[in-house]
Order: C-alpha cells, then sequence, then structure tokens
C-alpha cells in the first residue's frame, strides 16, 4: 500500500467510527425516549448489571442494543470481482451493487406483520430467531468477510455511552422534534434530534 492508500484508510476508520457511533447513540436515545417503558427496563438492567460500581468489559457484554429500526449505515455499495449468476440475473465483473440496509430490515416476509414497530423483544431469542432463521438479514454492520472491522469497538463504546447517562438521567422528546431520518453515509435525524434530559 501507498502513504495515500494508508492515510485513506485511516480517514475511513476515523469517519465511519465517528459517524456510525454517533448515529447508533442518536438513534437508541430516540427511541428509548420514544418508549419510556424500555427506557424504565434499560435502565434497571444498568443498575441490576453495573450498579454503581465502574463498567467494565464483562458488565458492557450483558448490555443490550438493537440496531433494526435505525441501522448506523443506510446500505452498502459492493464490486463485484468474478462474475456471478443469481437465479437468472448474472452479474458482470466490474459491476457495482447496493445492498439497501434499511429495506431488508424493514422486509415485511423477514420481520412480520409489525416490521415497523419498535419491539426489541422481537431479539430475546437471538437474531436466528427474529429472522426466522434468516440471519443474513439483520446487517447493521454489514456482513461476511466484509463486516465492519470497527463493530466491536463501536457496540462497547455506545454501550458505555448508554448506560453512564442512563445511570443519571432520564430522558424525553422535545416538543420541537420531527420524526423523519435522512440517508447520507450514515442514517441521520434530518432536523436533529432534540431531547431534554432529567438529572436523577
Amino acid at each position: 500500500m501507498s502513504i495515500e492508500d494508508v492515510t485513506d484508510e485511516c480517514k475511513v476508520f476515523y469517519f465511519v467510527g465517528q459517524e456510525t457511533t454517533s448515529a447508533l447513540l442518536v438513534w437508541t436515545l430516540v427511541l428509548l425516549s420514544m418508549y419510556q417503558d424500555w427506557q424504565d427496563q434499560a435502565r434497571q438492567e444498568v443498575f441490576q448489571v453495573i450498579g454503581d460500581d465502574k463498567a467494565n468489559l464483562d458488565h458492557l457484554n450483558h448490555l443490550n442494543i438493537v440496531l433494526r429500526l435505525y441501522p448506523p449505515v443506510s446500505g452498502l455499495v459492493r464490486q463485484i470481482n468474478e462474475e456471478i449468476k443469481l437465479a437468472d440475473v448474472t452479474l458482470l465483473l466490474g459491476m457495482e451493487i447496493v445492498l439497501l440496509i434499511n429495506q431488508i430490515h424493514h422486509d415485511h416476509d423477514i420481520w412480520g406483520a409489525d416490521v415497523k414497530e419498535f419491539k426489541p423483544e422481537r431479539f430475546s431469542e437471538g437474531v436466528s430467531k427474529a429472522t426466522n432463521n434468516q440471519v443474513v438479514s439483520f446487517l447493521p454492520f454489514g456482513g461476511g468477510p466484509r463486516i465492519c472491522i470497527g463493530i466491536n469497538f463501536v457496540m462497547l463504546e455506545a454501550k458505555l455511552a448508554i448506560a453512564m447517562i442512563l445511570r443519571k438521567f432520564s430522558f424525553e422528546l422535545s416538543l420541537s422534534y420531527k420524526h423523519a431520518r435522512v440517508n447520507k453515509v450514515t442514517g441521520q435525524p434530518e432536523y436533529s434530534a432534540n431531547l431534554i434530559l432529567h438529572k436523577l
């Protein structure tokens, strides 16, 4: 790799790492603001798992974050490196395909009639059960050999931030909040996400 290639890769790590983590955090806080009962359950989980201690790796591994409704990345672009035949379609060498994660995560055939509902309990028995054994349909950070290299770091960082917020604050959406998602590189709230925090 040239110095320019290494520099470009570093820029990608920095940008994607910050953008995906911030998207994950903002949508988690928005959804927990919209569904106060889930916020309460999440807070109880934090107090049960961590209590008043400093969070450690073992604590964070026991906390859960669900990324189906608003995955950090809206889609993935992949280049075909050899001719592939899928059913009656031939993908040629050099073609680019786009995997629309948002559409896959909102597919009625995979997730059921309640696909648009915030139901973290659908994952209580794991991703396989939630996707009717179509695990490749859950792609918040991509999948396969090209899965996001920073997935574990992002998840630990997000869990730590959310746990710290839940221990110190309750939160709700501001009256000025308008629910709309805009897809750029990552999915962001189109009109920002104004939250009101209340110190516990």
